[in-house]
């Protein structure tokens, strides 16, 4: 487990772009340890910016490595649905490009259908 100390906002920036790096790479676990340290100090008020992005690495995390579709789907549709109530470039990055690729892979995984063809998403800075 990583344990980052958060504390000022230049270590909390990079901490996030480089979670975002992990997700972008397909390190979705280490995306996962990464930003729960952001999580974990944030005001209640962001918690839930944090947690749908941990939320979603963590789905692909158990989708990709742990082969669990269940609990994939389970984790994406939380992390999603969270991240949905924030604008469309929160905390500088593209949310509705995200929200966007997550789509069709919800729409798989609810229909039981494989993935493997779909192309993993990435989070983009916002424009």
């Amino acid at each position: 487990m990583i344990r980052l100390l958060v504390v000022d906002p230049e270590r909390k920036q990079e901490a996030f772009w480089r979670g975002l790096d992990c997700f972008n790479c397909g390190q979705f676990f280490t995306c996962h340890e990464v930003l729960e340290e952001i999580w974990l100090q944030e005001r209640e008020s962001e918690k839930p910016f944090y947690q749908g992005l941990i939320q979603v690495a963590a789905g692909f995390h158990h989708l990709i490595e742990k082969r669990n579709p269940p609990g994939a789907l389970s984790l994406l549709r939380a992390g999603a649905e969270k991240l949905r109530r924030y604008p469309p470039d929160s905390h500088g990055i593209d949310l509705t490009g995200l929200l966007g690729q997550l789509v069709p892979w919800l729409e798989h995984l609810q229909q039981g259908l494989a993935a493997d063809d779909l192309p993993l998403p990435t989070i983009r800075p916002a424009r």
